[in-house]
C-alpha cells in the first residue's frame, strides 16, 4: 500500500500565553513549513466565539497565508456555508483565486461552527438549525459560473471561477449531497468519528460522475501527532485531551499545555467520553504513525488524510508536522 498524500489543517489554535497576533505569524510559519515538506493542501477551519481558535475570519486569514507562501493549496476546512450569502463566499474566494491562482480550494459545511447565542449575533435563526443547504449550494454554484446576459445579480470577482469545491461533514446528509453532485468529501473524524463507516459507503455507492470529478474522492481529517518517542507523543497529545475535556464540561478556554497524566483531571465517565471522540487520533512515534495511518487508509479506503496536531508549543508542533513528512517519502 502506497502512503496516502498528506495535507494540513490549522485552527490557528491560540496557546495559553499567546495572543492573537502571535497565533497567526504560528500560523504562517507552520504554513511555509509544511509547504516545503511536501504537504498538499492547508485549509483553515471557521469558528466563532471560542477563545482557542483564531481561524474566525477565514478568508482573511487564508489571503494572509497565500502571500507568505508559494505553491501548497489554500482553503477552508471549511467555510460554514448558511452563515453567510451565497454570494458572499463567492466574492471572496473568488478575490482568493484571482491572488493565488490555481491554489484554492472551497470547502463547505452546513454546521454554525458556534453555540445557540452566536447563531443569534450571525443572524442565524436557531429554531431553523438546517436552512436548505442543497439549495445554498446551488446558488453558490452558480454565482461562481458563468454569466447570462441578463442576469441581474453576479459575482464580481467569482464569476466563471473553477475553484475544487468539496462538501465537508461529520454525517450522512453532506456525504450523500456530495455524492448526488459529484464533488470530492471530507470526513471530520478528528472529533465525530461515529458515522464515518456509514457516510463513505453511502459517498461511493450514491456517487454520480460530474464535470467536478470522474469517481469518489475521500479525505478524512484525523488527529496526528508524531515524535522522536512514544511516549512524548501521548505527552503531547494531553493537550488534545485537555482541550476535549474542557468542552464537555462546556468550558471555554485558550489551547492548555501538556501534563504528564490525565488521571486527576477527569472523572472515569469524562475520559471515556473524550476518548471515545477522539478514538480516531493517532500519537507515537513515527513507526506506529506509519502503521496506524495505514491503516486507516485501509479500513476507509481514503484517497488523503488531512492531519490536525493540537500541539501546545509551536516547535514541537513543526517537528511532529516534519516527522510525519518524512513517511510520505
Amino acid at each position: 500500500m502506497s502512503f496516502p498524500r498528506l495535507s494540513v489543517l490549522d485552527l490557528a489554535p491560540v496557546s495559553d500565553g499567546t495572543d492573537f497576533s502571535q497565533t497567526f505569524q504560528r500560523s504562517v510559519e507552520l504554513a511555509q513549513a509544511v509547504e516545503s515538506w511536501g504537504y498538499h493542501r492547508f485549509w483553515m477551519a471557521e469558528h466563532h466565539n471560542m477563545p482557542d481558535i483564531a481561524s474566525a475570519a477565514t478568508s482573511v486569514l487564508l489571503s494572509h497565508i497565500g502571500a507568505h507562501t508559494h505553491s501548497i493549496r489554500l482553503g477552508s476546512g471549511g467555510v460554514m456555508l448558511p452563515n453567510h450569502a451565497p454570494l458572499v463566499i463567492a466574492e471572496q474566494f473568488g478575490t482568493l483565486d484571482a491572488l493565488y491562482p490555481g491554489r484554492i480550494d472551497l470547502g463547505l459545511g452546513r454546521a454554525p461552527g458556534t453555540d445557540y447565542p452566536t447563531m443569534h449575533a450571525l443572524r442565524r435563526d436557531p429554531e431553523r438549525m438546517d436552512p436548505d443547504f442543497a439549495e445554498l449550494l446551488e446558488e453558490l454554484t452558480f454565482f461562481l459560473g458563468p454569466v447570462s446576459q441578463n442576469q441581474p445579480v453576479a459575482a464580481y470577482p467569482g464569476n466563471n471561477t473553477s475553484i475544487p469545491i468539496w462538501l465537508l461533514g461529520s454525517s450522512t446528509y453532506s456525504a450523500r449531497l456530495a455524492a448526488q453532485k459529484g464533488l470530492p468529501f471530507a470526513f471530520a473524524a478528528h472529533f465525530a468519528p461515529d458515522a464515518m463507516s456509514r457516510a463513505l459507503a453511502y459517498y461511493r455507492e450514491e456517487f454520480v460522475p460530474s464535470q467536478h470529478l470522474a469517481k469518489p474522492y475521500v479525505m478524512i481529517g484525523a488527529n496526528v501527532i508524531v515524535a522522536d518517542s512514544q511516549s512524548h507523543a501521548e505527552y503531547l497529545a494531553t493537550t488534545e485531551k485537555q482541550k476535549f475535556l474542557k468542552m464537555v464540561r462546556g468550558r471555554r478556554e485558550k489551547l492548555p499545555a501538556p501534563v504528564h497524566s490525565m488521571a486527576p483531571l477527569w472523572s472515569a465517565q469524562e475520559k471515556m467520553h473524550v476518548e471515545t471522540q477522539l478514538r480516531e487520533s493517532i500519537h507515537g512515534d513515527k513507526a506506529h504513525v506509519k502503521h496506524a495511518i495505514e491503516s486507516l487508509v485501509e479500513r476507509t479506503g481514503a484517497d488523503e488524510i488531512m492531519v490536525n496536531a493540537m500541539v501546545y508549543d509551536q516547535s514541537e508542533k513543526l517537528r511532529s508536522y516534519q516527522l510525519l513528512s518524512e513517511l510520505m517519502e
